[in-house]
């Protein structure tokens, strides 16, 4: 059965990338085994694994762990009320997601959260995507912000301070652009009009959980980064400046125009690539870098395995409707 809204059909199942995608997404994979292969040997590369400690080990994945539970809390607070008493299925939605947009190809994970989305909670599939959206938006501040951060590391002045502080005022734009949504312009009929003001309305306009929701953003993210930092340090030993820049750079390997199956090559390639100008020779980067990312594939099958033991019944869908009958998060 399929639903329509907006002008597109939506089918029960989300389309999990093209073929084209995963050719992609495969030939990616391969030729990362490949390159590791026969420039540093995959034995060498992973022997240094079992000198970690196991209490260290353990330690940085509940970090990683707790930041996936954060981000749970932080998609019920940008719905709440509607998502009241179901913060285990909204957590098991959170963690399905991240777990497919860690392994799909060509970031085709993201359609996850809008499908589980209506699955679970009965949301307007184009409102859940624009939802996300904003999140997005959200998490590319904040990685901006650490940008600035890594940059006065690297090259101190007062100016990285001013621009922080312009760069954090610059999140009220987001309560303008929901209020947007408002004017008479996209009042017009028009599926372009139409599906232009859902996304806008779909931004928060109140300013509180706007700031709300970007403190769970910068929990979510100190987290994250305190442990992939620590993995990559174990490997690359850098002072923090370049290890927030190298874990940067694989983070947002997401807006590269490709992406490998289970982000192989692409993560590599942006992490060596933000590594080299801070004078790393790439095949201790590339070393570096393939290990984060086993780390993080570790992470995110031992949690998405474990989201299924989660529950996926939430109130009854009456009740959902009563609490927020709007299609768009106030």
């Amino acid at each position: 059965m399929a639903e329509r809204a907006s002008g597109f059909v939506l089918e029960e199942r989300p389309r999990l990338g093209r073929l084209r995608d995963w050719v992609l997404g495969v030939g990616l994979l391969a030729a990362l085994t490949l390159v590791v292969h026969y420039t540093l040997g995959w034995r060498a590369l992973l022997s240094p694994w079992l000198a970690l400690s196991p209490w260290l080990l353990l330690w940085l994945f509940s970090l990683s762990a707790l930041s996936y539970g954060l981000r749970a809390f932080r998609v019920q607070d940008y719905f709440r009320p509607r998502f009241a008493g179901n913060f285990l299925v909204v957590l098991r939605l959170s963690v399905l997601h991240n777990t497919a947009n860690n392994l799909l190809p060509m970031r085709a994970g993201e359609m996850v959260f809008p499908w589980l989305m209506r699955r679970y909670f009965g949301q307007g599939f184009l409102d859940a995507a624009a939802a996300l959206m904003w999140i997005r938006v959200l998490d590319l501040h904040f990685l901006g912000l650490v940008a600035i951060l890594v940059l006065s590391l690297s090259h101190p002045s007062w100016l990285w301070w001013a621009l922080a502080i312009l760069w954090i005022a610059g999140l009220s734009l987001m309560v303008v652009v929901a209020m947007l949504a408002e004017s008479p312009w996209f009042a017009g009929a028009g599926k372009i009009r139409s599906t232009a003001r859902r996304v806008l309305a779909a931004a928060p306009r109140d300013p509180w959980l706007v700031a709300r929701v970007y403190l769970w953003t910068v929990l979510i993210w100190v987290l994250k980064l305190a442990a992939f930092t620590s993995v990559l340090k174990f490997f690359l030993p850098l002072d923090l400046g370049r290890l927030l820049a190298g874990v940067l750079g694989a983070e947002l390997s997401s807006v590269l125009p490709f992406h490998g199956v289970a982000g192989s090559g692409s993560y590599e390639l942006a992490a060596v690539a933000a590594l080299m100008p801070f004078g790393i020779d790439p095949k201790l980067a590339l070393a570096g870098a393939v290990n984060l990312h086993l780390f993080l594939l570790g992470v995110t099958l031992i949690l998405g395995g474990l989201a299924f033991l989660l529950p996926h019944r939430t109130a009854p869908a009456q009740a959902v409707r009563e609490q927020a009958p709007a299609a768009s998060p106030e």
